[in-house]
């Protein structure tokens, strides 16, 4: 009777980590062992199916032993793409300010960028050597003098037949037709110029407004303020920019079960979040003020939540049902608005989107750190994109796929996947849950609809902030 008994309840048992799997909802602790082996949940690529209806699921035709399942009227989590869209329509960015140039960078720009002066502003020399007029031989100055950068030529014309040696980016003086390079002409001993290769009308001299003419439309608003344009804004005059402020947020780690550091121990493992957030939330264009790590204490998320004057409070973990997540509760007890609870994505599933008071926003991200980045990049990415004004995203960026992959049949998937030669992204094997050995060694995440894709299926691909080109590329 009580070997009867222990297994009724190991199978009561194995039941419950199947629904909580199938719900992307997997316990962060792992379950304790048995003399009696689990079902295998390694979500290796296909094994194990890990989309087939678990039990909790089936209906009583496929099982009739299962009692008859109740009926519910909970709506369903919108589409990936649609949650993105409410995402991004969710806030509106700051008013802009100004920064100074050494200020600017990581920054988005606010107004347009148009030329303040031609570029370059005068004819220039684009090489060491001798600037000349007319056909050769020519005359050189007896006193061997030259023009140098940042030096200025004055007004005297060079005539026919004259030469001067010039340093790059020197001004090239009025009348000169070319620019000799250095290594293409000799020097008699009369002081007569001789080119060992032709010359042709304007070589090798930089007109003005060869690059642009003042008034030029450069960059549009929204463009990322990169080192490079910078230097585009500095070469035509500019001493600051007109920018918006980058978003702060405040990251909120949850779970008594996490580590700040060493080893996993007693039951416990280490928070992969913490330390990866917040460089990640750079790269997306945000500052990050504060990460705390709050353990699963509902009064510390109330106390973080009504404190907080961060525009995105990112929360992690504790946006399931269960009786240490905290922060639906923390929400309702804040009179917060629930924009988006729960997404048709895997994994990730359980992620949400609210405003808070004073138009502030929270986005609760599962405590599995694959899925906290699935929903990183579902819902705080286009939130921030929108909060820090920078331009809609450049999607698609579509690959092909070198291998089927399954899908559940109303979710979207993110898979971690590399690039590959001739627009194809391959699949990494480690992407469960809970992982992150597959996306450490990816290019981007590849978004996967309903229902899987088939082997040399066309998918669009989520660039990862740090591998943009080679995302980018794989297209």
């Amino acid at each position: 009777m009580k070997d009867r008994d222990a297994d009724a309840a190991l199978d009561r048992a194995t039941e419950e980590v199947l629904a909580l799997f199938a719900d992307d909802r997997r316990p962060r602790v792992a379950p304790p062992r048995t003399s009696r082996p689990l079902p295998d949940f390694t979500d290796d690529l296909f094994a194990g199916d890990p989309f087939a209806t678990p039990p909790a699921q089936r209906s009583p035709a496929a099982d009739p032993q299962a009692p008859e399942a109740p009926e519910t009227t909970a709506p369903r989590a919108p589409a990936w793409p649609a949650a993105r869209a409410v995402a991004a329509a969710a806030a509106e960015p700051p008013a802009p300010c100004a920064r100074a140039l050494d200020e600017a960078l990581g920054h988005t720009l606010a107004a347009p960028l148009t030329a303040l002066t031609d570029l370059p502003a005068f004819d220039t020399s684009a090489m060491d050597g001798w600037t000349v007029a007319g056909p050769g031989p020519w005359r050189l100055p007896r006193d061997g003098t030259g023009i140098l950068a940042g030096h200025d030529p004055g007004e005297d014309a060079l005539c026919d037949g004259q030469a001067v040696p010039i340093a790059t980016g020197a001004r090239v003086p009025p009348g000169a037709t070319a620019v000799l390079r250095s290594e293409h002409g000799t020097v008699t001993g009369q002081g007569e110029l001789h080119a060992t290769r032709r010359v042709t009308q304007g070589q090798d001299i930089r007109p003005r407004g060869q690059e642009c003419r003042t008034g030029d439309p450069l960059l549009p608003a929204g463009t990322f303020v990169t080192p490079a344009v910078l230097g585009l804004a500095a070469a035509t005059g500019y001493d600051e920019l007109t920018v918006t402020p980058r978003p702060r947020v405040d990251v909120l780690v949850l779970g008594d079960e996490l580590l700040a550091d060493g080893l996993p121990r007693e039951g416990r493992i280490r928070d992969a979040l913490g330390p990866m957030l917040g460089p990640w939330l750079h790269a997306l264009g945000a500052d990050v003020s504060v990460t705390r790590r709050l353990g699963d204490d509902a009064d510390a998320l109330h106390a973080a939540l009504e404190g907080s004057a961060a525009d995105l409070v990112l929360t992690t973990g504790g946006t399931a049902a269960g009786p240490v997540d905290h922060v639906r509760p923390a929400l309702a007890r804040l009179g917060a608005e629930l924009l988006v609870d729960g997404v048709s994505v895997r994994p990730g599933h359980p992620m949400l989107l609210a405003r808070l008071e004073g138009g502030r926003h929270l986005v609760g991200l599962p405590g599995n750190p694959l899925a906290a980045v699935a929903a990183l990049l579902t819902l705080a990415e286009p939130l921030l994109r929108t909060l820090s004004g920078r331009l809609a995203a450049p999607w698609p960026h579509p690959a092909r796929l070198t291998e089927s992959v399954p899908g559940p049949s109303a979710d979207t998937r993110l898979v971690p996947v590399t690039r590959e030669d001739g627009g194809r992204v391959r699949l990494l094997r480690f992407h469960g849950p809970a992982m992150l050995r597959g996306l450490a060694a990816a290019d981007a995440l590849a978004v996967v609809p309903p229902g899987g894709a088939a082997r040399g299926a066309e998918v669009e691909l989520l660039r990862l902030p740090w591998q943009t080109e080679a995302a980018g590329s794989a297209g």
